[in-house]
């Protein structure tokens, strides 16, 4: 016969301002098992946690509920607490009636015989508690992360200055990101290349570092500590290690008709090309499909240049396996289309330009040398109207419904540039609200007004119409109703930002979830903010949420201290509430496999003795490292064969009798 103890938790105020603990108490105590009960302002506190262990020892007790908040927040805290009195920490169970009861009904009554159905169901669960032992398993001392950004370079630095080894892998021909193609930074307008190419040069420096740009992740494998990534290095046509970045193949490339990436589209390059000056690694690519050797068969003038012998036209894709015991995700933001945006009449006029082109305008070594000019024309603007939250903020189709959080600010950054650079231009800024929660953020959005007097006008602009060499933009001062017509010779439009358009592919390689804006999901949004689901997986910068650079690196070092706490460890311990076979029963039909979202399940060949012969058959059977313990395949089983430890059907029907009772 078991001996279980029943601990109520008020919370404070949170749980006992709408449960009756009295009554609670007094219900579970006469339940068939239940030998001691006992409630406490604060089960969780350390005067909590040790009635819980005098009690355990005082009483002999042999599983243990406590009726407190979610399990997510201090199920490991009463496992420890449970342990340190001698008990295995798997006969400890959680009542959840904080989330489930007082935070949910408003009618006391309710709440508190809701609390005691939870309780009881608890109980009857936790008499049925098997011992549980945690496996054990090995680390593979070496992270990977996805993504080349700021986030990307400050999270492997993190990491590898730790001591580990690093891979950090770029889909593009450079690390850099978005961050590289700034001109300034706000609060502090520091250049933006000024500081994040020193870190670019620490990456591709330091000697726990390999950077592989001009690669993807092409397949993922594995659990936490064993991954097993396949990394796709596409070919760039030139050997990386003959090259030295002298830069004639560049300038010798008669094929100069390829719109450049970099610049937005501002600037032409050439078809062998290196994205920046700053470039990490500093060695070009070659783009097959404009370069006229890969397409007609003749030119090669590169080759014929080249004074090391670099270009290699038959180059042609490799794939590196390498094993990872943690991974970091750092895939960054895209800009929104906006095409479909005609009202702006971007995809019409090249004076409507996004904040992004303005960056390349006004950079030193953007497209213009950073004169910034009508790119119509290349005169000199008079009057420049910005437009915010276009596509932010937006509930239809076209847009997105949350607010891209760094808009107000690089738009008051932008028109402080502006007026530095023109004081003569006058500046119109049209927005909805103006919102700016960071370090000296609101200082700087103030400064634009009263140091540089920028027009700030609280309104939409509801057309943009052409009018020889101007653009006519028709808004509505929302404060004093007025209908306002400027004649803009430029408009900047400050673009939504949205996640990368392949997220929601490297979400399913990685089994990490994403949101309705395809951003990956964190852990818990407050507690685990840079954890996902799926162990030994994290998340930093952009590809979260939308970002600023301070909250991106932050974020990003945040991410790396946890992928370090896996790596320091030689060994790691399994979760065991995983999923079990009977192979007895299992009948191999594998449904149980095209389920599981883990990849956790596998075919196993068996043999069983059949009237005196050996007969082989196929049965499920599943790896505990990599079991997350959805019990997804319990209910898909049709035999039945499979049971989740922690909580098989016997237990899940035993809870279901006594909330029924």
């Amino acid at each position: 016969m078991q001996r279980v103890g029943v601990f109520i938790c008020w919370c404070g105020t949170n749980i006992s301002s709408t449960v009756n603990i009295d009554e609670v108490v007094a219900a579970v105590k006469n339940m068939p098992g239940v030998v001691y009960s006992k409630d406490y302002q604060y089960m969780c506190s350390e005067v909590g946690q040790n009635l819980v262990k005098d009690a355990i020892k005082e009483h002999n007790l042999t599983r243990v509920v406590v009726a407190a908040c979610s399990p997510r927040m201090h199920e490991s805290t009463f496992r420890k607490a449970a342990k340190a009195a001698g008990l295995n920490p798997y006969l400890l169970e959680i009542a959840n009636i904080r989330e489930h009861c007082s935070w949910v009904h408003k009618d006391k009554k309710a709440a508190t015989q809701k609390a005691i159905s939870l309780t009881k169901a608890a109980v009857a669960k936790a008499i049925l508690n098997q011992p549980l032992i945690p496996g054990e398993v090995g680390v593979e001392q070496r992270a990977l992360v996805i993504g080349g950004g700021i986030a990307g370079i400050q999270t492997a630095l993190d990491i590898a200055d730790a001591g580990y080894e690093v891979d950090l892998v770029e889909k593009t021909p450079s690390i850099g990101g978005k961050m590289a193609q700034l001109d300034k930074t706000f609060p502090t307008l520091d250049c933006s290349a000024c500081i994040l190419t020193p870190k670019m040069v620490d990456a591709s420096m330091h000697d726990k570092i390999n950077i592989y740009s001009y690669s993807e992740v092409e397949e993922v494998n594995g659990f936490v500590g064993n991954f097993e990534v396949v990394i796709k290095q596409k070919a760039r046509s030139i050997d990386m290690e003959k090259c030295t970045g002298c830069g004639i193949c560049l300038a010798k490339c008669p094929a100069k008709t390829a719109l450049s990436e970099f610049e937005e589209g501002l600037s032409k390059r050439a078809a062998i090309y290196t994205p920046f000056p700053q470039a990490v690694p500093n060695v070009p690519v070659i783009d097959r499909e404009t370069c006229t050797k890969f397409r007609t068969g003749k030119c090669g003038v590169c080759a014929k240049v080249c004074p090391t012998g670099a270009i290699d036209y038959e180059q042609k894709d490799e794939r590196l396996n390498q094993k990872y015991g943690a991974i970091i995700v750092t895939t960054g933001y895209d800009l929104i289309n906006l095409d479909s945006f005609g009202e702006y009449q971007y995809a019409d006029h090249p004076d409507v330009i996004t904040g992004l082109e303005f960056e390349r305008l006004v950079n030193a070594a953007g497209p213009t040398a950073g004169k910034l000019v009508r790119p119509s024309d290349k005169k000199k603007p008079k009057k420049v109207v910005f437009i915010q939250c276009v596509g932010s903020r937006d509930k239809s189709e076209r847009g997105k419904s949350y607010c891209s959080k760094i808009c107000c600010m690089y738009t008051a950054k932008h028109a402080m540039l502006l007026r530095d650079k023109y004081p003569d231009c006058e500046a119109y800024v049209f927005y909805i609200d103006v919102r700016t929660a960071g370090k000296g953020f609101e200082e700087f959005q103030r400064r634009a007004v009263e140091n540089y007097g920028v027009n700030y006008i609280k309104g939409m602009v509801g057309k943009i119409f052409p009018t020889g060499d101007k653009l006519k933009v028709n808004g509505v001062d929302a404060l004093s109703g007025e209908v306002l017509e400027i004649d803009a010779d430029m408009v900047v439009l400050a673009s939504a930002t949205q996640a990368k358009p392949g997220a929601s592919d490297v979400g399913r390689m990685l089994s990490i979830s994403t949101d309705r804006d395809n951003f990956f999901t964190e852990a818990h949004p407050k507690l685990r903010p840079v954890e996902t689901h799926c162990a030994g997986i994290y998340l930093a910068g952009a590809c979260q949420g939308p970002k600023d650079i301070p909250e991106t690196v932050a974020q990003a070092s945040a991410a790396a201290a946890k992928a370090i706490g896996i790596l320091s460890k030689s060994k790691l311990v399994n979760n065991p509430c995983v999923s079990q076979v009977d192979e007895s029963v299992c009948s191999g039909c594998l449904a149980c496999t095209k389920m599981c979202p883990y990849e956790a399940i596998t075919e196993k060949m068996v043999e069983q003795k059949v009237h005196g012969k050996i007969r082989r058959r196929r049965v499920a059977e599943v790896n505990a490292a990599l079991c997350q313990g959805c019990g997804g395949c319990t209910v898909t089983c049709r035999p039945g064969a499979i049971d989740l430890k922690g909580f098989s059907n016997k237990q899940i029907l035993a809870e279901v009798d006594a909330i029924c009772q």
